[in-house]
């Protein structure tokens, strides 16, 4: 089929003046192709899109996000709600988010939001409202939040939870994989012939929490060595936490010779309890985080974690959310969150007994 690639008498065709409408009247196609295109999104088939493309080149079209806010009363800003009391964990995911918003015109808008603040949904509400968002992240343990179904429903923002396991329908999801990199954990454990191993889990009323402690049990169920309850120790993901956590770990009579902490800053504090206890890490106590942000590779012995794609989630997230504004639900092979990594580093080594390694 031939097309007009004339323009309209209404398009103006100075260099840097055609608006999206105007490349989509000049392609034939509609402007939800062209918006497709410009944020580099899937649904335009191979031939429209180079079209599309070649218009935007000869034409210098540029996407101007303030000056159609301005016609509009849109405020092209994208909103995270978050709640993770880590500031690692904020920067990383802001960065994949920035980097999903890179060149599209939106800019990003953040609110710490306190699942227990008796004024949750109040709070997202003003929020929501007050910035006009076109869009909204849920990160951290605020995306699982029951009530916020209700409130998204009655808000009618587009939006995506990122979150352990899927807690929405899933073009509106970002699943992580904390319970295959707590089973990492747990098979490197094993292979170092550790049996007596400690944990100091997340706070179970956290999704996270629940799915990186089922992970590291089942990879020791499967090893013949199931995780002790004694043995484990709740904390808030805070370093002070984990050092309360290690001391009470390794106060016992019969200490475990291991101990896998549900984050990094737990791990640290659990590396700050076995100095305190003068045990040598790794020769006496094996200690092993997750998520490896920067905090594994600054302590004394450099930290064995987990890698997580915090980033790479982000970065999903926005991806999975202009697909939602733009009507398409095609997400293909290409969202599929990364694999943990295990990191192996100075914290990790073979189990040891009175008679030497096991």
């Amino acid at each position: 089929m031939a097309h007009d690639r004339e323009a309209p008498a209404s398009v103006d065709r100075r260099q840097g003046s055609l608006t999206m409408r105007d490349i989509a009247r000049l392609a034939n196609v509609s402007s939800k192709s062209v918006s497709l295109v410009v944020n580099g999104l899937p649904g335009v088939g191979d031939e429209t899109r180079a079209r599309i493309e070649a218009l935007i080149a000869e034409h210098g079209y540029v996407p101007q996000a303030r000056a159609q806010g301005l016609a509009t009363g849109r405020a092209f800003l994208v909103g995270h709600v978050y709640n993770n009391p880590n500031p690692e964990y904020l920067i990383t995911m802001q960065q994949g988010l920035l980097d999903g918003l890179e060149g599209t015109g939106y800019a990003l808008v953040t609110f710490p939001l306190d699942r227990a603040h008796p004024q949750f949904s109040e709070r997202l509400r003003e929020f929501v409202s007050r910035h006009r968002l076109d869009g909204v992240v849920f990160s951290s343990s605020v995306a699982e939040d029951e009530r916020l179904d209700p409130l998204l429903a009655d808000l009618r923002v587009p939006y995506v939870r990122v979150a352990s396991t899927a807690v929405d329908v899933p073009e509106r999801s970002v699943v992580g994989v904390d319970r295959d990199g707590a089973v990492l954990a747990g098979e490197h454990l094993v292979e170092l012939g550790h049996v007596r191993i400690g944990m100091v889990s997340g706070p179970m009323s956290f999704l996270s929490a629940r799915e990186r402690r089922n992970g590291f049990e089942q990879a020791l169920t499967a090893a013949g060595s199931p995780l002790d309850d004694t043995l484990v120790v709740e904390g808030d993901y805070t370093f002070e936490a984990g050092l309360q956590a290690g001391q009470a770990l390794l106060d016992l009579d019969d200490r475990p010779t291991a101990v896998f902490a549900a984050n990094d800053e737990m791990a640290a504090g659990v590396l700050q309890a076995a100095q305190r206890a003068g045990l040598e890490v790794p020769r006496e106590l094996t200690v092993v985080g997750f998520d490896d942000f920067s905090i594994a590779s600054h302590v004394q012995p450099r930290l064995t974690t987990v890698r997580i794609p915090t980033r790479a989630m982000g970065h999903l997230a926005i991806l999975a959310l202009l697909e939602t504004q733009a009507g398409a639900t095609d997400r293909g092979q290409a969202r599929d969150t990364p694999s943990p990594e295990l990191v192996v580093r100075e914290t990790s080594a073979p189990a040891v007994s009175p008679e030497g390694p096991r």
